[in-house]
């Protein structure tokens, strides 16, 4: 693909090119053609206005076309190749150059016409004599009889002039296509063989060694801007597949944790025939293994869904107030069992743009880890707040806080904290991170810091209604 790009790029470099130099050679074979024609229509202008000055001033004079008499002084190699003829109204001769003989220059009746008006024609004669001749024609002003100089020149110099500047324009636009040409490749050459080995190197790049990266240039243009671009996709496919096999991998044995506790109470309940309550007890022990295994496949089947897009509600407009008094009412009760008191400041309504289904589920995950990491005798504080155009949802407690090192990972998935791999908070890992997906689907943001004065605080950012 890239030897075919090289190809076309090639090729279209070459028109350019070829295009440049016929338009600059064109340009030149012109701008020369019109400065030899002016030079030659200059010199028979000339002529003609010397001849019209020296002719006689009484109507009755005789006419004449002034020439140095022969041998009488060297002959005038300005005049050499000049025609001159003097020419009435009505078109007859009066006087004309020797070395015209018997010939006469054309004058036409539109000529004799346009002489009339007091016109200065200039005209090209391809078929006159021997060679192809340039004519002036002017008429003589103040003249008793309506008189006319023409004085013709041969353009066989000048085509000769022109055929060599065609010869020598051609030769340079070869010259310069080629070497233009040989330029353009070897650059051409250049910037694709760099294209060559990033291509090359990102074919060598797959799922064990996503950490090499495409060699770069060492330039800062658009192939620099393009591995640059290459590689920070790479460092996000790296990212993401790393994402994805420790996803797979927590999965794994999330699932296999409860699996492992059923299969081994049923395998311990069929040893030996049981009492009805045994029984009762060993089934009802599988079934909260089975609602484990239940909360974490729907955990799991959400975070696909809204990773995909798919599990987004509508957006509606609702009053956080009583959505988070009533989440935080259902967990009374279990926080009182644990010594522990939920406080709600609401005394300001917000309201936001979201739907209440899933921000529901995000303020049961906070404030049931907040009842979780909460020591007894202590208080869970929890506010509805607007700040400029994002509604706030904060929910503190009086805990241990959140270690230093937990606070990078604590919206991964299955990641859990010193404390919660201890043991003393049940869970599987996933409640932050699907908590922090709803929130980021809904355009809102989900933070965690640590209070000054001890514990953990979650505030969750939601647009609010303007």
């Amino acid at each position: 693909m890239v030897a075919s790009f090289r190809k076309r790029l090639l090729l279209v470099h070459l028109a350019v090119i070829l295009a440049i130099v016929a338009c600059t050679a064109l340009a030149g074979y012109w701008g020369l053609s019109r400065a030899v024609h002016g030079q030659l229509d200059a010199a028979l202008l000339a002529l003609a206005e010397t001849e019209m000055a020296m002719l006689p001033a009484a109507p009755r004079q005789p006419v004449q076309v002034h020439e140095v008499a022969p041998g009488l002084a060297p002959p005038s190699l300005t005049r050499l190749d000049r025609l001159v003829q003097i020419i009435d109204g009505e078109g007859r001769v009066l006087a004309r150059s020797r070395n015209l003989e018997a010939a006469q220059l054309p004058a036409s009746a539109a000529l004799l016409a346009r002489l009339a008006a007091g016109e200065t024609v200039f005209e090209t004669l391809p078929k006159f004599g021997e060679e192809p001749l340039r004519m002036i024609s002017i008429p003589v002003p103040s003249s008793g009889s309506r008189l006319a100089v023409q004085v013709a020149g041969s353009l066989d110099d000048t085509n000769h002039v022109l055929a060599a500047a065609t010869v020598l324009f051609g030769a340079m636009a070869l010259a310069l296509l080629a070497a233009v040409g040989l330029a353009g490749e070897m650059l051409t050459r250049r910037v694709l063989g760099a294209i060559d080995d990033v291509v090359d190197q990102a074919h060598s790049i797959g799922e064990a060694s996503l950490h090499q990266r495409l060699p770069h240039p060492g330039t800062q243009d658009e192939i620099g801007r393009l591995v640059d671009t290459l590689n920070a996709m790479l460092d996000r496919l790296e990212h993401g597949y790393d994402a994805q096999r420790r996803f797979t991998a927590d999965a794994s044995h999330e699932l296999r944790s409860p699996l492992s506790r059923l299969r081994t109470e049923i395998e311990i309940t069929l040893r030996r025939p049981r009492e009805s309550p045994e029984y009762v007890d060993a089934l009802a022990s599988c079934l909260d293994e089975v609602q484990r295994l239940t909360t974490l496949v729907e955990e799991l089947l959400m975070l696909t869904r809204l990773d995909v897009g798919q599990e987004r509600n509508a957006v509606e407009t609702i009053e956080l107030n009583p959505l988070v008094r009533a989440a935080a009412q259902r967990l009374e009760k279990p926080a009182a069992q644990r010594g522990i008191r939920i406080v709600f400041d609401d005394s300001v309504a917000v309201h936001a743009r979201v739907a209440a289904g899933p921000v529901d589920l995000v303020l049961a995950n906070l404030l049931d880890n907040a009842v979780k990491f909460s020591p007894p005798g202590t208080s869970i504080s929890v506010h509805v707040a607007r700040d400029g155009a994002h509604a706030i949802v904060g929910v503190a407690d009086a805990g241990p806080g959140i270690g230093v090192e937990d606070l990078p990972h604590l919206f991964e998935r299955f990641y859990r904290g010193a404390q919660a791999r201890a043991g003393e908070a049940p869970g599987f890992g996933l409640g932050l991170a699907l908590s922090q997906a709803i929130v980021h689907a809904y355009g809102g943001s989900i933070e965690a810091r640590n209070r000054p004065q001890g514990g953990a605080l979650f505030l969750m950012r939601l647009p609010a209604l303007d």
